[in-house]
């Protein structure tokens, strides 16, 4: 746990394989499932103030997909405060597609009501005001802008989360443990300024103790479920 702080840039299995000098692939990389399951906090604290708001694409390029089509890939909502110029706390959640149902569920649960939610003009975001949610959309069709300049924060997050999951971990993540990821991402990301590492390994020893167990077996089957059914979406 003290290493995997410590790394700025996180530690794929088989880093953690070479390093401990371990016989099996497999026994690093459940090291590591378990304790992305322990870096969030149960009943964490909301984002409030200004908070952009945003979908992305994980996953690589798909031909013939555009806009909100997803495909194969795995759409991520990202929520990003605003502190003055920079980027305040994050963040994200995979959802199943960008309709108003999971857009708002994902603002509710992240985002605490009075605050200011600021995105593009995807017809499934009307409605926050509702919720008790100031919105503020920002339409970039005629604007003359692009999507990075009206919600520079999100793109921002977005950017570097894909370049962490494909310089890290090789963009090979399974999207049965894609949360863990974005998990793992959230937690280094929301504590970068952070000039105490003993704190953040404080953070995740506390954490690890408190969540539940995550046995081998249970793991496994996740994955095994997932292979399973995109064989048979395949046939």
């Amino acid at each position: 746990m003290w290493w995997l702080t410590n790394q700025k840039h996180g530690v794929s299995a088989l880093g953690l394989q070479g390093l401990l000098g371990l016989g099996s692939y497999k026994t690093a990389w459940a090291m590591l499932q378990k304790l992305r399951r322990a870096m969030v906090r149960p009943g964490r604290d909301r984002l409030g103030g200004e908070v952009e708001v945003d979908e992305t694409y994980v996953g690589g390029v798909e031909p013939g997909r555009a806009g909100r089509e997803r495909g194969k890939k795995a759409l991520v909502a990202i929520a990003a405060q605003v502190d003055g110029k920079a980027i305040g706390r994050i963040r994200l959640r995979r959802i199943p597609d960008a309709s108003f149902n999971s857009l708002h569920s994902f603002v509710k649960d992240c985002i605490e009501r009075g605050s200011v939610v600021t995105t593009d003009g995807w017809e499934a975001y009307e409605g926050l005001k509702r919720h008790g949610y100031t919105h503020k959309p920002r339409v970039i069709s005629g604007s003359g802008k692009t999507a990075s300049t009206l919600l520079p924060r999100v793109h921002r997050v977005a950017a570097l989360l894909k370049r962490w999951l494909l310089g890290t971990h090789q963009g090979a993540v399974s999207p049965v443990h894609l949360d863990y990821y974005l998990d793992e991402f959230t937690f280094r990301f929301n504590r970068r300024t952070s000039k105490h590492r003993g704190k953040l390994f404080h953070r995740l020893v506390e954490q690890a103790a408190a969540v539940p167990p995550a046995p081998f077996a249970r793991l496994v089957a996740a994955r095994n479920h997932n292979r399973q059914r995109s064989v048979e979406s395949s046939e």
